[in-house]
């Protein structure tokens, strides 16, 4: 097989109803999934703050939200980090989308997602995007050091769009 994506053999699959949550995204501010109900949503759950992989990646989606936003889609960042640490990260690098702590109870959101490594106590680099009613309709679990970029985001986006009737 030569496509490089793979999914995680935990990992929800594709026309699963994504499960709700209510996680931290700033100190003393939460978010709810289904606050997004009605429109895409990706979640990019990443390990760790900090990390080289995990601030490309995430520095990389906050240079083209403007094509999520094309699409009607939000972008929902996950880690175990807290929300102290996420605001620092966010602030440095200049994020313009929420950073969720999946903190307490540790990976609790991560798990659900089948997005959690139970040995190193951190979420996968999994990726999900879900459509307008909250179903998963792609994801997509990269090996933790390879960023995964934004194609395959992009390219689930346009395949929810509403077909053009140009021609």
């Amino acid at each position: 097989m030569t496509d490089t994506h793979r999914v995680a053999t935990g990992a929800l699959p594709v026309g699963t109803p994504a499960p709700d949550f209510t996680l931290g995204s700033a100190p003393g501010q939460t978010i709810s999934l289904h606050d997004y109900r009605g429109r895409p949503v990706i979640l990019a759950f990443y390990p760790a703050d900090w990390s080289p992989v995990c601030g490309d990646q995430l520095t990389l989606y906050n240079e083209v939200l403007e094509e999520f936003a094309r699409y009607g889609a939000q972008l929902l960042g996950v880690s175990v980090d807290g929300v102290w640490c996420h605001a620092e990260f966010a602030q440095r690098r200049n994020l313009h989308f929420p950073l969720l702590s999946d903190f307490e109870p540790k990976g609790e959101v991560s798990r659900r997602y089948g997005a959690y490594r139970e040995g190193e106590g951190v979420s996968e680099r999994a990726l999900f995007v879900l459509d307008s009613d909250g179903i998963i309709r792609w994801s997509y679990v990269s090996p933790l050091s390879v960023n995964p970029g934004a194609d395959g985001i992009l390219q689930a986006l346009e395949a929810l769009a509403p077909q053009s009737t140009a021609t």
